[in-house]
């Protein structure tokens, strides 16, 4: 179980953690019928992207908008004059090229309509809630008296 919970912690590490995988929360309805509002994207940075691929970007610096992350699909051009890309839902494509250092990851899975929830979970008082329900777990466990196992009748001890 350790093994297997380890593995997922490896294949899940942040981004801003020095992993691989990044979350995304879909704020507009550009990316329709694909992504809708509230969902959660997971992506993972790859080594290219291709046209059809759904990625996340930073907006270029000095451009209207700069720092923050769009989520669309490539449509056109390359890693080296930039990526054409436009929301599925739109009939323009975005004025920005990004290029490959803007793009924080192409999507891996579409969890729906869970980013809210999370939104509301960064609060304070949730956060305050969760850590004590998380330090009350600790304390139950440190506190929870050792079983000491008995051998059963007519088994031989290793004592005897």
């Amino acid at each position: 179980m350790f093994v297997a919970l380890g593995a997922l912690l490896i294949v899940l590490w942040p981004q801003s953690l020095g992993g691989d995988v990044g979350y995304i929360k879909v704020s507009g309805h550009s990316m329709e019928p694909t992504l809708h509002l509230g969902d959660l994207v997971v992506i993972r940075s790859e080594s290219s992207y291709h046209r059809g691929d759904v990625i996340a970007y930073h907006v270029p610096a000095g451009q209207v908008g700069a720092g923050v992350v769009v989520i669309h699909r490539i449509v056109g051009g390359d890693a080296h004059a930039g990526f054409v890309t436009r929301g599925d839902n739109n009939h323009y494509d975005d004025p920005w090229r990004p290029r490959p250092a803007q793009i924080v990851g192409a999507r891996w899975a579409r969890i729906p309509g869970v980013a809210n929830l999370f939104s509301r979970l960064r609060g304070p008082v949730p956060l305050a809630a969760f850590a004590a329900l998380i330090a009350a777990m600790g304390a139950a466990e440190l506190t929870k008296p050792r079983r000491v196992r008995r051998p059963r009748a007519g088994r031989i001890s290793p004592t005897n």
